[in-house]
């Protein structure tokens, strides 16, 4: 999911001043409040009959749709869980800190739940640059961070393969969607001259971009176009007049719905009528406002869940999300947000214990935890190897496509 440009490796630069993050944690940093209801060697502490549970989320900024998103279905898995009793008869308090979707306000946010309010393990930002800002600070506090929408794999392993032991995730990560969607267009749509139009700016897009290009190629397809954007562009016409003159038979567009809303609406408006492709970075209810309901029509996701989906677990959650938010369907980001307490709440009931290395290893350790974006167990790199989902838009709306097995 999104990463910001700006700041980048801010949290390991940041983290290195013990005196400044003290600065940080005393003054506070971003609006922050708690929902719902530990002492420990490695991470935060228990006090009394609650377990501090942190989430640092996009709540105002560009991506803000994705950070309240999780916020909205975290807060419902809290309710779940304390109205059961909590964890081992502990109520989960939930600490909010809004990171105003920016690399440094993420890494602030971090280090305000770590330090200040003693978390044991924190909901890391929605969108992956923001991510990657807090990753030191949860190696160097021993408070594992578990995002739910950061899809970049340098957020569990470093360039250099080793493994950030505290960062773990509920998505599946950026290659594994860009195959997907290479799979589903040359088998499903029979493509076989494919056109990319991907941000060069973003890590999220360019690997989509990357994974798709060589699945793609590998099953018999060409790639007779490829063109760039950049977030925060508005005109992408001189680039779809390339792509069109190229004659695509299917268009693979990696990005954000900000962006991605008007490239569908240009491109259709331009007479481009082929399936166009993205990933979960389409997935908000602007995209719809952006692009144009018939717009949309035939065009497709590869995304974490569809409240669509006969599954029992999921029509549970549907009907228990929409009751709690005034008959609202709860789309992707509200599901990772409720699977990722719940994956947290079962380390923390597992560790028997609330201290960070305890839960860290039982993160780790998981193996076949049924949640509603499927039933995943972890790799050695902090992945859920668990299933795919693809989406279509009809006339607006995302409708069940199928779903596709790692």
């Amino acid at each position: 999911m999104r990463e910001n440009k700006k700041l980048k490796k801010f949290g390991s630069l940041l983290v290195a001043s013990s005196l400044l993050a003290g600065v940080l944690a005393g003054c506070g940093n971003g609006d922050s409040s708690s929902s719902g209801g530990g002492s420990s060697s490695g991470g935060g502490s228990s006090d009394g009959d609650t377990i501090k549970i942190g989430a640092n989320l996009e709540l105002s900024g560009n991506v803000a749709s994705y950070g309240s998103s999780i916020a909205l279905g975290a807060e419902l898995a809290v309710k779940e869980i304390n109205d059961k009793g909590g964890i081992d008869g502990k109520k989960i308090e939930l600490i909010k800190v809004d990171n105003k979707s920016e690399n440094a306000e993420a890494t602030s946010a971090a280090i305000k739940l770590a330090t200040q309010d003693k978390v044991v393990a924190m909901l890391a930002p929605a969108t992956s640059g923001n991510t990657v800002a807090t990753v030191q600070i949860a190696n160097d506090n021993k408070i594992p961070i578990v995002t739910g929408s950061g899809t970049a794999p340098n957020i569990t392993v470093n360039d250099d393969g080793s493994i950030n032991e505290y960062a773990f995730r509920t998505c599946f990560i950026d290659p594994f969607q860009g195959i997907v969607a290479a799979n589903f267009a040359s088998g499903e749509l029979k493509a076989k001259n494919v056109a990319i139009f991907a941000d060069n700016a973003s890590d999220y897009a360019k690997g989509l971009a990357k994974s798709f290009k060589e699945t793609i190629t590998k099953n018999g397809g060409k790639v007779v176009e490829e063109e760039a954007y950049v977030a925060k562009d508005a005109d992408f016409r001189t680039q779809l007049t390339n792509i069109k003159a190229a004659k695509p038979d299917f268009i693979f567009i990696p990005g954000y719905y900000e962006e991605v809303g008007l490239i569908v609406k240009q491109a259709r408006e331009m007479g481009i009528d082929v399936p166009l492709m993205g990933a979960d970075g389409w997935d908000s209810p602007t995209l719809v406002e952006l692009a144009g309901a018939d717009a949309l029509n035939n065009t497709y996701i590869t995304n974490h869940y569809s409240a669509e989906d006969p599954d029992q677990k999921i029509q549970d959650f549907v009907k228990a999300f929409k009751a709690a938010n005034k008959d609202k369907a709860p789309d992707a980001f509200n599901a990772l947000g409720y699977d990722t307490i719940y994956y947290i709440a079962d380390a923390i009931k597992r560790a028997g214990s609330t201290d960070g290395e305890a839960i860290q290893k039982a993160l780790a350790d998981t193996k076949d935890l049924s949640l509603v974006t499927g039933t995943f167990s972890v790799d050695k790199d902090h992945n859920p190897i668990k299933t795919a989902t693809v989406l279509e838009f009809k006339d607006g709306k995302q409708v069940f496509n199928s779903k596709v097995n790692p």
